[in-house]
């Protein structure tokens, strides 16, 4: 693959795509699979109202649209990433949406007329009924339902949140494209030449190796956060106030109950990430003390915290030798794992390489039906690339996994579990990778990436996590959020985790203004336990035997059977004690602690 060049669509070899064919062998079968989705949500329509004596046909009728919308939804958001100015595919997403939106509000009444009918007689249809094997696909799927009984309002109250759902998306949207759009960041003098600002090149300017054009970029950047700060922290106290009136409408104890409950998540689990990672602050403190050696500068800011501790070192690894070394990498988990995974990714799985129109960085996307499939722009001089492969492979077994030992209305995981087997993949890559080279400057280097990595994930989203918590707490308290009281926390948080090294500039806490994820409240957090049930899983099955090994298959093969944390336990961690964070900042001081060698 010629980088220098970026190939149209229909240039990319055939090798080199995924093959969309095992969810469509062609667009006609797509084509007749949308007309059907109205079929199925007419004849599930016409059972409104007596699902108490039709319950197992409901059931069957919304599963088939679900996994038709799946499939159909899936292709053709495949065939857009792919080429996003192919008009075909573009206008085939649209009309997947408008089909599915029309099909999703003729069936709003499921869940509801569900959850409306007694659960004695639930209970005694799907075990004890004369149908009651014939429920089996079903029956964790109502048990889950049925848990968000009490939380389900009447008819007219569901009716009037619907309404407003739209609405609801006020703050997060408008925040969007404030700071994409409208907000202008100005440009940046660089000894490549005068180059523009913007949330999407922010990231470039804060690892350029010219600290003035650092420190010129971090101010400019702020500064525009700065003459919208009140604006900006009206909308994030607008979502926040959001997600209280949501909760206290619901009747959960807190906002934090509320986004929990789903996933049956104890709140012990979020605040003893926090007060963890909270006591082990000091190593993260030692990481940046290492920062400042590194960089030689006499005072740390905080425009230098995205810098590497060392230079790039050029690794070059073609895709075919990726899968070469992620087969070697990942045989811990044995040859049937390695064997279908290295399969995928030379057969069909994965759409390999840049092209003009297809969307950036990468992701695992598929259907129950289907191959778990993978979007990569991989750079065979981009060590990170390898990393990302194994990332994704990792997304897409679990996937595979999950559907191939779970009926369609059990199969899917949630997003607290999603980054383990991803993040496993990464370690067992890192781990070969440093085992398998003797040159000092590639092992510092992939020391120092790890680190980061790990910094990144665990560290910093927590940081994020103990903002949201303090900011929806002040407002169920009774403090209403302004920009200074939300700088305050965040400045106050600042110090705390980056430690006596870090000089902060004024504009420093105006950070709490810029994360977009903030909009999509307790969501961080999950990444951060998602590392640490990695890192303590891939440590437990490198040290042990087939019993770790087969109880991590446990976790891959549960796909929704289960709750998360209890589909965790399966696999060896519980996410309800210490371990698993203080594993993973083990870990982390491990690789700090390897690295200050290479600087002493």
């Amino acid at each position: 693959m010629n980088n220098k060049q970026i190939p149209l669509r229909s240039q990319v070899k055939s090798e080199d795509m995924w093959d969309l064919g095992s969810l469509f062998k062609t667009a006609e079968d797509w084509e007749k699979a949308l007309k059907e989705l109205s079929v199925y949500a007419e004849k599930l329509a016409a059972l409104k109202g007596r699902f108490a004596d039709n319950l197992l046909e409901a059931l069957r009728l919304y599963e088939k649209l679900q996994q038709l919308s799946e499939a159909t939804g899936v292709y053709a958001s495949l065939l857009t990433s792919q080429d996003e100015g192919d008009d075909d595919a573009r206008d085939k997403e649209g009309r997947y949406m408008m089909s599915a939106s029309a099909a999703e509000a003729l069936v709003s009444f499921f869940i509801p007329e569900i959850q409306a009918i007694p659960e004695s007689r639930i209970k005694e249809e799907t075990e004890t009924g004369p149908h009651a094997r014939e429920y089996e696909p079903y029956s964790i799927w109502l048990k889950k339902i049925l848990r968000l009984k009490d939380h389900i309002l009447s008819e007219k109250e569901e009716r009037l949140f619907a309404l407003q759902s739209e609405s609801m998306q006020t703050p997060s949207t408008a925040f969007s494209m404030l700071t994409n759009v409208d907000m202008d960041f100005g440009t940046v003098q660089t000894p490549e030449g005068e180059l523009p600002l913007s949330q999407t090149s922010w990231s470039a300017f804060m690892i350029h190796e010219n600290r003035d054009v650092r420190k010129n970029a971090y101010m400019r950047f702020y500064s525009a956060f700065d003459n919208h700060k009140h604006t900006i922290a009206s909308l994030y106290a607008g979502s926040v106030n959001q997600d209280i009136y949501k909760a206290r409408a619901r009747g959960y104890k807190s906002s934090l109950e509320r986004a929990l409950f789903p996933d049956k998540v104890n709140e012990s689990v979020y605040r003893n990430l926090i007060s963890t990672v909270r006591a082990h602050l000091p190593v993260l403190h030692r990481y940046y003390a290492l920062l400042k050696k590194a960089l030689g500068v006499s005072e740390l800011r905080h425009y230098d915290v995205y810098m590497p501790l060392t230079k790039n070192v050029r690794f070059v690894t073609s895709y075919d030798k990726a899968v070469d070394i992620l087969r070697e990498a990942l045989s811990p988990l044995g040859s049937e794992y390695t064997d279908i995974l290295c399969g995928g990714l030379k057969g069909g799985w994965t759409d390999r390489y840049e092209n003009k129109g297809k969307r950036s960085g990468a992701f695992s996307s598929g259907a129950y039906t289907g191959y778990p499939y993978i979007l990569m722009n991989y750079k065979e001089d981009v060590i990170r690339d390898l990393f990302t492969l194994a990332h994704e492979g990792g997304h897409s077994m679990h996937s595979w996994y999950a559907a191939h030992n779970n009926p369609f209305m059990h199969y899917s995981y949630t997003i607290f579990e999603a980054e383990v087997a991803s993040t496993f993949n990464e370690q067992l890559l890192f781990e070969y990778l440093l085992k398998n080279t003797d040159k000092a400057d590639e092992r510092l280097y992939l020391l120092c990436i790890r680190a980061s990595d790990i910094l990144a994930t665990l560290f910093r989203q927590t940081m994020f996590a103990e903002f949201e918590l303090k900011t929806h707490e002040a407002v169920e308290g009774g403090k209403p959020l302004s920009a200074a009281h939300c700088r305050a926390i965040y400045r106050s948080l600042l110090e705390d985790y980056f430690g006596p090294e870090m000089v902060f500039e004024n504009e420093s806490d105006l950070e709490c203004l810029r994360i977009p994820h903030f909009y999509s409240a307790f969501y961080v957090y999950k990444y951060a336990t998602g590392i640490s049930a990695a890192l303590s899983l891939a440590e437990r099955v490198t040290k042990g035997g087939n019993t770790e090994r087969e109880d991590y298959f446990k976790f891959l093969k549960s796909g929704g059977s289960l709750y998360p944390v209890e589909t965790l336990r399966l696999a060896g961690v519980d996410m309800e004690k210490t371990e698993p964070v203080e594993t993973a900042i083990r870990i982390f001081s491990d690789l700090v602690g390897e690295t200050e060698k290479n600087f002493s």
